[in-house]
């Protein structure tokens, strides 16, 4: 078992790595907005800011929480606790079932998460920090504050236990999810058909624009991360017929300052009124 989880984490950088490049290209070829236009420059300083950003959360998370996170899923596994546990216990579902109802179990979770973030004014002072991003790419996949990332891995503590998730099942969500929420912000565009088809299991790029949008009622929908189900369940699904014409970003934090490294992570401390 730590053989595949080692390998999950390897699989994981990996791919996060293969997929930020390949969006990146497709997005230089084949840009939805085109607000880097004639501006490489001012494109890569804004990759790096989001991406140092990222950088940071990522090794905060190894250094202080992994550990934690399997020391959760070992007892969960060695007290036969959680929500998985059970059913494996109680019905015999084999391992690839288990595996299936844990990633259904996080993805839930992530959107519930995420809107709590929206909802709930003192998570929204950090969350702000990603919506703050009025030149969405895929590296605004990697944009979030250091303490958004930090309550979010410290909730996932009990949670681990309480769902009775392995470790490698987290890592390989995580996998999967990080791979869809790059694609989703990625500055690129498919044809409205094949937009529509994919939305009806992933989050696809023009869902999640309306969430990104400057007006509230569109900012405050489309929570999902991986599946776009939850949205349509919990009735919060949105689409605009028109995303060429949504406005990204924050008024409050529209400043050349909000956008640096150091803007990003003064803006909890920001009145955002």
């Amino acid at each position: 078992m730590e053989s595949i989880l080692i390998s999950l984490q390897e699989t994981q950088v990996i791919v996060m790595i293969v997929i930020l490049l390949l969006l990146f290209m497709w997005e230089s070829l084949h840009p939805f907005y085109a607000y880097f236009s004639g501006s490489f420059k001012t494109r890569g300083k804004h990759a790096f800011r989001n991406l140092i950003v990222g950088s940071i959360n990522g090794l905060m998370v190894s250094l202080v929480f992994v550990g934690l996170w399997l020391t959760a899923s070992l007892w969960a596994e060695e007290a036969r606790f959680g929500i998985m546990h059970w059913l494996e216990e109680g019905l015999g579902i084999p391992l690839w079932a288990h595996a299936v109802g844990a990633v259904f179990l996080l993805d839930f979770w992530t959107y519930t998460w995420h809107r709590l973030n929206h909802e709930v004014p003192f998570f929204w002072r950090f969350h702000s920090v990603h919506h703050s991003d009025n030149k969405m790419d895929v590296t605004t996949a990697s944009r979030f504050h250091l303490g958004e990332i930090f309550l979010s891995s410290l909730f996932r503590i009990p949670l681990i236990a309480l769902f009775g998730v392995y470790l490698w099942e987290l890592v390989l969500y995580e996998i999967v999810m990080f791979a869809v929420v790059q694609f989703h912000h990625a500055n690129v565009g498919l044809p409205e058909k094949y937009d529509r088809i994919l939305r009806t299991v992933i989050v696809t790029p023009n869902m999640h624009r309306v969430h990104h949008s400057r007006w509230q009622p569109e900012t405050d929908s489309n929570y999902s991360s991986l599946f776009s189900f939850w949205d349509r369940i919990a009735r919060t699904f949105r689409i605009n017929p028109k995303p060429e014409t949504i406005q990204l970003g924050l008024d409050q934090l529209d400043r050349d300052e909000d956008q640096t490294v150091k803007g990003m992570f003064k803006t909890p401390l920001k009145k955002q009124d």
